[in-house]
């Protein structure tokens, strides 16, 4: 099983992570996303409809716990994965 929080941790220290709904979406639409991160109350249908060509991991806790596991001041609803680094995130 793979750690979430130290796999995001790594892929945004070494790789290329966008945050927020607006962002995620952007970079889905640019075909950029390799993987999508929901929080279970991620307001974007768009992004929890899965149907967007990019493999969608809806995260089990909130926005608030979604932001404080990728070490931010601020929740987080929606991050998008643009290149993993040296993390194993897109296993997930």
């Amino acid at each position: 099983m793979i750690d979430i929080g130290k796999a995001l941790k790594s892929a945004i220290s070494t790789g290329v992570v966008e945050f927020g709904v607006d962002q995620t979406e952007k970079a889905v639409k640019a075909g950029k996303a390799q993987l999508v991160i929901v929080s279970r109350n991620c307001p974007s249908k768009a992004l929890t409809a899965g149907d967007i060509g990019v493999k969608v991991h809806v995260y089990e806790g909130n926005n608030m716990e979604l932001g404080a596991l990728c070490g931010k001041p601020f929740s987080v609803s929606a991050l998008a994965v643009i290149d993993k680094g040296t993390s194993n995130i897109l296993t997930l």
